[in-house]
């Protein structure tokens, strides 16, 4: 972690008399002020403040790191701050972590637009389907689509996930195409592994419907799943801007068109707003833009309604 972060958050607590107190003057999540916390007495060594339910109070040997830490603070806030800068002098490096199905419909356009504009920025984007630990794996920024956010985490949303319901024609040459969800509990379905037995939820004028649903195969990887349903194996729910092209070709087809899958939330995700680089905040910005009002994702999204 941070040091120069954990250092001020512990001075934080220190003003502020809790960590409650502190993670609001932070802006950070009181999870995040008590791992910042531990860390700092785990470098130390030693307990560093004393806890209990009406009130902290820094130990002996607290008393002496909390003056090393004042001492730290006032050398880190002397050292020159990256400051906002034009698009030609803007520099660093920005580490992000997405999944694959993401990354290859929007953010492979977003991110190259974004170098093109500021040539002495660097982007190393990690791509991964599983839920990475920001600060463990120095990510700076998480691309995640979710409706169950971290309550330790920052979330910027940045635009909505709309799902459709599709197979090959050819899976259909020898069975009857559903006409309610419930349907699809007797069909082979093409699930998520990570999630368990999948439920799939559709809202239908406003009435909600929820089937549980398998089948033979299963992944952890929606741009698999999506081909394997390109190639008859089974019936897949897949985000509409990772399959629009195969469904205006017509190797997949929609099924249920009158039910709307549940759409889920597309977020930008960071640690902390607290000393954030005029890197992360430009980019920041820039992606809240561009999915609000690029063409090329604007146009993709509209391929939901064809």
């Amino acid at each position: 972690m941070d040091r120069i972060t954990a250092n001020q958050v512990f001075i934080t607590i220190i003003e502020q008399g809790s960590m409650v107190a502190a993670a609001d003057k932070l802006e950070m999540s009181r999870a995040m002020v008590t791992r910042y916390l531990a860390e700092m007495e785990a470098w130390a060594g030693v307990r560093l403040i004393n806890r209990t339910t009406r009130r902290l109070s820094l130990t002996s040997a607290g008393e002496q790191v909390y003056q090393q830490a004042l001492k730290l603070n006032l050398l880190a806030q002397s050292l020159p701050v990256q400051q906002d800068k034009g698009a030609t002098a803007l520099s660093g490096l920005i580490r992000i972590s997405c999944s694959q199905s993401i990354a290859n419909s929007a953010l492979s356009r977003a991110i190259s637009d974004f170098l093109l504009l500021y040539p002495q920025m660097m982007i190393d984007l990690q791509i991964s389907n599983k839920v990475t630990n920001l600060v463990e794996d120095r990510i700076d920024l998480a691309i995640r689509i979710t409706n169950d956010l971290e309550p330790n985490l920052i979330a910027r949303p940045l635009s909505t996930c709309h799902s459709v319901i599709c197979a090959s024609p050819s899976y259909f040459e020898h069975r009857i195409l559903p006409t309610e969800p419930a349907h699809l509990a007797m069909m082979d379905c093409l699930t998520y592994n990570f999630f368990g037995r999948s439920i799939w939820l559709f809202k239908k004028q406003g009435e909600s419907f929820s089937v549980p649903v398998q089948g033979r195969l299963s992944a952890n990887e929606s741009t698999f799943l999506a081909d394997a349903a390109r190639y008859g194996a089974g019936i897949a729910m897949q985000p509409y801007y990772s399959v629009a092209e195969y469904l205006n070709s017509g190797e997949l087809i929609p099924l249920l068109t009158d039910y709307q899958p549940q759409p889920l939330g597309i977020y930008a995700i960071y640690t902390s707003r607290q000393n954030m680089p005029a890197t992360l905040r430009v980019l920041l910005d820039y992606l809240a833009d561009w999915f609000a009002h690029s063409k090329y994702w604007q146009q993709l999204m509209s391929k939901r309604l064809l």
